[in-house]
This record gives structure tokens, sequence and C-alpha cells, in this order.
């Protein structure tokens, strides 16, 4: 599974990230996964297979589906709070089909 991360800057995503490659690992799943600021996801894109928009940035997921053209979800604010990677990790196999 290839995930493109959006936030408001990339930076607050850092432990989530960390933290979703560990539950991924756990459950025999590959997964890629990079964390970006919502101005930089235009620029790597094309490498992922969906992306997951923080709660921070919400308002701009019709624009980053418009754009993107891939299957795009928003992050709980309380999954994302409590970096509840079971919880993302169903969001992403659903968007995933």
């Amino acid at each position: 599974m290839k995930i493109l991360l959006v936030c408001a800057g990339g930076m607050s995503t850092g432990l989530l990230m960390k933290k979703m490659e560990k539950y991924w690992a756990e459950k025999g799943e590959p997964l890629e996964i990079t964390a970006c600021g919502v101005g930089e996801y235009k620029d790597i894109m094309k490498n992922y297979e969906m992306i997951l928009v923080g709660p921070q940035v919400r308002f701009r997921l019709e624009e980053i589906k418009k754009t993107s053209g891939m299957p795009c979800a928003v992050i709980e604010t309380v999954d994302y709070g409590m970096q509840n990677c079971p919880k993302i990790y169903k969001l992403a196999k659903k968007l995933q089909g």
C-alpha cells in the first residue's frame, strides 16, 4: 500500500506515520508512506495509490480529490489525535477497495 499523508505543513503527521508503519508491519502488510504539506502534494502524488488528509486541512479534500484523481479521505480528528492506527488502517483498506 502506498499512502501519501497530507497535512498543514507535513510535520504533524511524522509521529502518526511512524505508528502507521509499525502497525502495518505487525499486520504483515507492506506500507510505503510519506507525509507532506498541502502545498507539496501535487509534486509527489503520482507515486502513491491514495491520499489521506489530516483533519486540519479537511477543507481542501474536494480540491485534492479533483486534482489527484485518486482515492482520498480525511482522517477523523479523534483518530488522528489518538493515532488510532486500527481505524486508519480500516479507512485505507476501504479506499484501496
